[in-house]
C-alpha cells in the first residue's frame, strides 16, 4: 500500500465546513487502500503569537473532530506533531540541505512577511518549508494530500529529498502531491466570492463542524441569494445558489443536476432551508462524538500517544538512515 501523510494546524477550536469538505472528508476516504499517518501540526502554530491555554485546546479539539468525522486510529496513525522530537531533528537536517534562496522564494513567507515587515517575521516562519519537509520525509510518504495552492511546498520537499539523496544516499522516498479534488470548494454564505475561511469579515457566513445545530441553521437562513428566484448552478451570475447547491452535494451525494430538478419552481427559502437541513443533521453525530471526545481528556490524549507510538517507529528508522547517511556518530 501506498503510503499517505498530512498535517493540519490546530489553528481554531473548530474546522468549518470548508476543511471538512475540502481535505479532513477525503483523508478519512484514503483509509481505504493506503497506509495513512495524521498529524496535528503543532510547532507550525508557533511561528505566530501563541496563547499556551488556547493551543492546548484547540490541539485536543484538533484530535477529536479528526476521530469524530471519521479517522480510524486502528488504521491510521492519528498524532501531535510535538509528541515526536524526530520532527525537529530532521528539521535541522532539512534546514541545512536547504539555500537562502529557496527558502526566501517561498509564497508564505512572502505573502505574510510583507505584510508585517520582514524585519519582524519570525524566523520559524521563514525555515517553516524545511520543517514540514521534514514532517513528510520522515514517513517516507508516497502521497501528500494538499490543494493545488500547496503544490509549491511538496516541490521544495522533492528537491530537498533529491538532493540529500543525490549527495548522501539513497534514504528519502520523493513524496507526490495527492491534489485534493475540486469537487468541495466551499464558499462564505455572506461572501459567496470568497472561500470560506477563519479569517472572513463575519463569522455569519462560516459553518463550524462544533457550533450548536441552532447556530448553524440560522446561518443557512441568512445566507446571500443571488437575483431572480431559479434554483440554477452558475457560478458566475449565482455565486449564492451554486455554493449552496456544492454544499448540498457534497453531503447528500446528489447530483447537482438532480438537485436543479428537485427544487424547480420552489423558492430560495425552501431552497436554503433544504440544505441547512442536510448540513445540521450531518454535521450532528460528529459534534455529539468530538464533545464526548473532549469530556475525557485524558483518555484522548492516551489515544494520541498510542498513534505517536506507532509512528515513532517509523520516524527513527528514518532519523537513524539519515543520521547514518550524514556520518553522525550513534
Amino acid at each position: 500500500m501506498k503510503r499517505v501523510l498530512s498535517g493540519i494546524q490546530p489553528t481554531s477550536e473548530s474546522f468549518h465546513l470548508g476543511n471538512y469538505l475540502g481535505a479532513v472528508k477525503q483523508w478519512v476516504d484514503l483509509q481505504k487502500g493506503h497506509e495513512t499517518y495524521y498529524a496535528i501540526v503543532d510547532l507550525h502554530a508557533l511561528t505566530g503569537d501563541v496563547d499556551p491555554k488556547l493551543l492546548r485546546a484547540r490541539t485536543l479539539a484538533s484530535a477529536a473532530q479528526l476521530i469524530a468525522v471519521g479517522i480510524d486510529t486502528e488504521k491510521s496513525a492519528l498524532f501531535v506533531q510535538s509528541h515526536l522530537p524526530e520532527h525537529n531533528q530532521l528539521g535541522w537536517i532539512m534546514e541545512c540541505v536547504a539555500s537562502f534562496g529557496e527558502a526566501s522564494r517561498m509564497t508564505q513567507f512572502k505573502d505574510k512577511s510583507s505584510k508585517g515587515g520582514a524585519d519582524g517575521a519570525r524566523v520559524g516562519l521563514f525555515t517553516y518549508p524545511m520543517l514540514q519537509a521534514a514532517d513528510i520525509l520522515l514517513y517516507q510518504a508516497d502521497l501528500v494530500p494538499v490543494g493545488e495552492d500547496q503544490r509549491q511546498h511538496i516541490e521544495i520537499t522533492r528537491d530537498l529529498a533529491n538532493r540529500f539523496n543525490t549527495r548522501y544516499g539513497q534514504v528519502f522516498t520523493l513524496p507526490d502531491a495527492y491534489i485534493l479534488k475540486e469537487g468541495a470548494k466551499i464558499y462564505d454564505l455572506q461572501e459567496p466570492t470568497n472561500k470560506m475561511s477563519k479569517s472572513a469579515s463575519s463569522a455569519s457566513g462560516v459553518i463550524e463542524l462544533m457550533d450548536p445545530p441552532d447556530v448553524n441553521l440560522k446561518k443557512f437562513k441568512s445566507a446571500v441569494t443571488d437575483t431572480g428566484k431559479e434554483v440554477v448552478f452558475d457560478e458566475k451570475n449565482k455565486p449564492g445558489i451554486s455554493n449552496l447547491l456544492t454544499i448540498h452535494s457534497a453531503i447528500s451525494g446528489v447530483k447537482i443536476k438532480e438537485l436543479e430538478n428537485e427544487f424547480a419552481g420552489k423558492g430560495y427559502g425552501d431552497f436554503k432551508m433544504a440544505v441547512a437541513e442536510v448540513v445540521v443533521e450531518h454535521l450532528k453525530p460528529i459534534r455529539e462524538k468530538a464533545l464526548g471526545l473532549l469530556e475525557d481528556e485524558t483518555e484522548l490524549i492516551k489515544i494520541l500517544h498510542d498513534g505517536a507510538s506507532r509512528a515513532k517507529v517509523t520516524a527513527n528508522k528514518t532519523l537513524t538512515q539519515t543520521y547514518k547517511a550524514l556520518g553522525l556518530v550513534l
